[in-house]
């Protein structure tokens, strides 16, 4: 039996059906792989380990593919997409049509993450016919239970880095009236998926063993899984006009 270790990108949570039943059910075992899921201490941990060869696979958003490009690292495909953005509470909505000060709870409050969660709230509100000062936007690091957060502390008008399939249903499920800003009503790349990663090495080594993992994976998903450059060339645009990272054009095409 072949060991495989994969390392998630935070903890085990539904965005990982595949994997879950996976196991629950044997698949894995069946086809000869022993699957061990690495749940890691920090989001970015997997690369890190996938660049040391310590790991096979790491599973992450597109936009961090290319925030920790390495030599030989290696897409294997999206295997899971949802709407994803900025929330903002029902009662906030007119302070930030009107540019006033507002406070968004975010897991991760850095330099990078902000710039891109103002961009979107700002690229909203030139779609809408108001403008935003970044002096106005606070953003400031909690953690992951934004419906939670916002309820229990109303000096939170919003949350950024949110997955409508777990706060926008959980809004829901609560009844927390909110303006959810995606791709839909902003006009930016969405980038609020998980793609397989690995490396050159690893693929070499064990691209027998990836097939069997991929075709397992894809009648889970109803969804089929390939490597494509074109899928994300606009979120490295993106990125590339935030100053946020630039990869050159060579090392872009290296990842596919």
């Amino acid at each position: 039996m072949t060991k495989i270790n994969l390392a998630l990108e935070w903890f085990l949570n539904p965005d990982h059906l595949p994997m879950i039943v996976g196991l629950q059910k044997g698949e894995y075992k069946k086809a000869n792989i022993d699957l061990n899921i690495i749940v890691p201490k920090e989001h970015y941990d997997g690369f890190e380990e996938l660049s040391k060869g310590s790991i096979d696979i790491h599973c992450n958003e597109p936009i961090h593919l290319f925030e920790h490009y390495f030599t030989g690292i290696k897409s294997l495909g999206c295997f899971f997409e949802t709407r994803g953005g900025v929330m903002i509470r029902k009662t906030s909505i007119m302070k930030l049509i009107n540019n006033e000060k507002i406070k968004i709870t975010t897991p991760a409050a850095n330099e990078i993450t902000n710039k891109i969660g103002f961009e979107i709230l700002k690229r909203y509100a030139k779609k809408e016919g108001f403008a935003l000062d970044r002096k106005n936007v606070e953003f400031i690091e909690t953690d992951f239970w934004h419906i939670q957060n916002m309820k229990n502390n109303h000096s939170f008008d919003g949350a950024w880095l949110c997955f409508y399939n777990f706060e926008g249903i959980e809004a829901e499920h609560e009844n927390f009236e909110n303006l959810f800003i995606d791709q839909n009503l902003s006009p930016y790349p969405n980038f609020s998926a998980l793609e397989f990663i690995t490396s050159s090495k690893i693929l070499e080594e064990k691209s027998e063993l990836m097939d069997k993992i991929i075709e397992d994976t894809i009648p889970r998903l109803k969804s089929e899984i390939n490597s494509n450059k074109d899928k994300w060339l606009d979120l490295s645009h993106f990125l590339e006009e935030l100053k946020v990272i630039k990869l050159s054009k060579e090392n872009y095409n290296n990842i596919w």
